[in-house]
Order: structure tokens, then sequence, then C-alpha cells
């Protein structure tokens, strides 16, 4: 008896690397439909970009709105009260 496989078995064999290659074809399928299309991409990559641009415009308000307070604060509040108490306390250590 040879070692060669009869008509029938060679059929299966076939049969059974149709359905493995089927079932490749149907996953990279899958796969395909998963991955985004690159107008879609290049899309989001504009508006996540826009997004940043806008956020670091805010940003750059927001530090420039404290710097403005941090000036007004200075001059509305601590000059007039350095005015007021500088020459109380220069009394105060020429008195004494």
């Amino acid at each position: 008896m040879t070692d060669e496989p009869t008509l029938g078995e060679v059929v299966r064999r076939f049969e059974d690397r149709f359905v493995d290659l089927r079932d490749d074809i149907q996953q990279l399928g899958r796969r395909m439909d998963e991955k985004v299309d690159q107008r879609i991409y290049d899309l989001r990559h504009e508006a996540l970009g826009a997004r940043v641009t806008t956020l670091e415009t805010l940003r750059e308000k927001d530090a420039e709105r404290l710097v403005n307070t941090r000036r007004w604060v200075v001059g509305a509040v601590i000059v007039p009260l350095i005015g007021i108490l500088l020459p109380v306390i220069i009394l105060l250590v020429r008195g004494a």
C-alpha cells in the first residue's frame, strides 16, 4: 500500500483549506471595516488641531487676565495701603 492519499482524502483536505481561507478572508474583511478611512482621520486630526489652538488661545487669555488682576490688586489695594501705613510707621519710628 502506498502513502498517497485517496481522492476523497484530497477533497477533504482541500475543503478544510478552503474553509480556513474563507475564515481568514472574513476576518480580514472585519478588520478592514474597523479601519478608519484616511479622509476621516485627516478631518479628525484637523478638528483636534483646531481644538488645541482654541485651548491655547484661551489659556493665553486666562494668563493675561491673571496678570491684569494682579496688577489691579497691587495698584488698587497694596499701593494705597502702603501710602497710608508708611507715614504712620515713619511717625511712630521718629516719635519713639
